[in-house]
Protein backbone atom coordinates (compact mmCIF):
# COMPACT_ATOMS: atom_id res chain seq x y z
CA UNK A 1 0.00 0.00 0.00
CA UNK A 2 1.24 3.28 -0.41
CA UNK A 3 1.38 6.01 -2.99
CA UNK A 4 2.45 5.17 -6.84
CA UNK A 5 3.84 8.25 -8.98
CA UNK A 6 3.22 8.24 -13.00
CA UNK A 7 5.45 11.38 -14.58
CA UNK A 8 3.05 12.88 -16.75
CA UNK A 9 5.69 16.08 -17.43
CA UNK A 10 9.78 15.86 -16.52
CA UNK A 11 11.14 18.28 -14.31
CA UNK A 12 14.49 19.85 -14.04
CA UNK A 13 15.60 16.88 -12.56
CA UNK A 14 18.16 18.60 -10.31
CA UNK A 15 15.87 20.95 -7.85
CA UNK A 16 13.86 18.72 -5.53
CA UNK A 17 12.10 19.26 -2.45
CA UNK A 18 13.26 17.92 1.21
CA UNK A 19 11.36 17.51 3.88
CA UNK A 20 10.04 21.30 5.57
CA UNK A 21 10.84 23.06 2.80
CA UNK A 22 7.73 24.89 1.10
CA UNK A 23 6.51 23.51 -2.31
CA UNK A 24 4.06 25.47 -4.59
CA UNK A 25 1.34 23.36 -6.17
CA UNK A 26 -1.21 22.89 -8.62
CA UNK A 27 -3.42 19.71 -7.91
CA UNK A 28 -6.88 18.27 -8.91
CA UNK A 29 -8.33 15.12 -6.99
CA UNK A 30 -10.64 12.23 -8.00
CA UNK A 31 -11.86 9.51 -6.16
CA UNK A 32 -9.88 6.34 -8.05
CA UNK A 33 -12.32 4.07 -10.12
CA UNK A 34 -11.66 0.63 -11.03
CA UNK A 35 -13.72 1.44 -13.61
CA UNK A 36 -11.90 4.16 -15.36
CA UNK A 37 -8.82 2.62 -16.62
CA UNK A 38 -9.14 4.32 -19.98
CA UNK A 39 -9.18 7.56 -17.52
CA UNK A 40 -6.13 6.75 -15.42
CA UNK A 41 -8.51 5.97 -13.04
CA UNK A 42 -10.21 8.86 -12.43
CA UNK A 43 -13.39 8.95 -10.96
CA UNK A 44 -15.63 11.58 -9.04
CA UNK A 45 -13.35 14.99 -8.70
CA UNK A 46 -13.60 15.95 -5.05
CA UNK A 47 -10.85 19.00 -4.95
CA UNK A 48 -9.21 21.22 -7.57
CA UNK A 49 -6.87 24.40 -6.84
CA UNK A 50 -7.37 25.40 -10.63
CA UNK A 51 -9.34 28.24 -10.54
CA UNK A 52 -8.90 28.77 -6.65
CA UNK A 53 -5.33 29.82 -7.08
CA UNK A 54 -1.88 27.30 -5.97
CA UNK A 55 -1.53 25.69 -2.71
CA UNK A 56 1.43 26.40 -1.03
CA UNK A 57 2.29 23.91 2.28
CA UNK A 58 5.50 23.05 4.14
CA UNK A 59 5.95 19.03 2.72
CA UNK A 60 7.21 16.25 4.63
CA UNK A 61 5.34 17.93 8.10
CA UNK A 62 2.03 15.76 8.32
CA UNK A 63 0.05 18.83 6.80
CA UNK A 64 -0.74 17.21 4.11
CA UNK A 65 -1.90 13.11 3.64
CA UNK A 66 0.79 10.91 3.87
CA UNK A 67 0.65 10.11 0.20
CA UNK A 68 1.49 13.36 -1.26
CA UNK A 69 4.39 13.72 1.34
CA UNK A 70 5.55 10.68 0.24
CA UNK A 71 5.09 11.02 -3.45
CA UNK A 72 6.40 14.64 -4.06
CA UNK A 73 9.32 14.05 -1.49
CA UNK A 74 9.68 10.32 -2.39
CA UNK A 75 9.80 7.20 0.02
CA UNK A 76 10.45 3.70 -0.37
CA UNK A 77 10.21 2.90 -4.39
CA UNK A 78 8.73 6.33 -5.44
CA UNK A 79 10.98 8.51 -6.28
CA UNK A 80 9.97 12.29 -5.56
CA UNK A 81 9.55 14.99 -7.59
CA UNK A 82 11.55 17.66 -9.11
CA UNK A 83 10.93 21.09 -10.46
CA UNK A 84 8.54 21.96 -13.18
CA UNK A 85 7.53 18.35 -12.71
CA UNK A 86 3.57 17.24 -13.25
CA UNK A 87 2.80 13.79 -12.22
CA UNK A 88 -0.37 11.43 -11.30
CA UNK A 89 0.04 10.42 -8.14
CA UNK A 90 -2.33 7.07 -7.25
CA UNK A 91 -2.54 6.83 -3.23
CA UNK A 92 -4.25 3.94 -1.18
CA UNK A 93 -6.63 4.78 1.36
CA UNK A 94 -4.40 3.86 4.38
CA UNK A 95 -2.24 6.90 2.80
CA UNK A 96 -5.05 9.31 1.82
CA UNK A 97 -8.17 9.81 4.77
CA UNK A 98 -8.04 6.09 5.76
CA UNK A 99 -11.68 4.92 7.63
CA UNK A 100 -12.29 8.58 8.43
CA UNK A 101 -12.24 9.94 4.97
CA UNK A 102 -13.20 13.67 4.50
CA UNK A 103 -17.34 13.94 5.51
CA UNK A 104 -18.59 15.13 2.36
CA UNK A 105 -16.07 14.69 0.38
CA UNK A 106 -14.70 11.60 0.45
CA UNK A 107 -15.90 8.29 1.77
CA UNK A 108 -14.08 6.21 4.32
CA UNK A 109 -11.46 4.06 2.72
CA UNK A 110 -11.28 5.84 -0.02
CA UNK A 111 -8.10 5.57 -2.34
CA UNK A 112 -7.43 8.48 -4.30
CA UNK A 113 -5.76 9.89 -7.45
CA UNK A 114 -4.26 13.19 -7.94
CA UNK A 115 -2.37 15.19 -10.85
CA UNK A 116 -0.34 17.52 -9.33
CA UNK A 117 2.51 19.83 -10.19
CA UNK A 118 5.40 21.53 -8.62
CA UNK A 119 5.27 25.10 -9.70
CA UNK A 120 8.21 26.10 -6.86
CA UNK A 121 10.38 25.38 -4.09
CA UNK A 122 10.83 27.52 -1.70
CA UNK A 123 10.40 30.16 -3.77
CA UNK A 124 12.18 29.47 -6.54
CA UNK A 125 9.92 28.70 -9.32
CA UNK A 126 9.95 26.36 -13.04
CA UNK A 127 11.14 27.83 -15.69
Amino acid sequence: MGVFKRVILKGNGVDRPEKGDSVTMEYTGWLYDENQANNGYKGTQFDSSIGRGDFVTEIGQGRVIKGWDDGIIGAGNTEGMTLGEKATLIITSDYGYGSRGFPGHIPPNASLVFDVELKAINGKKAS
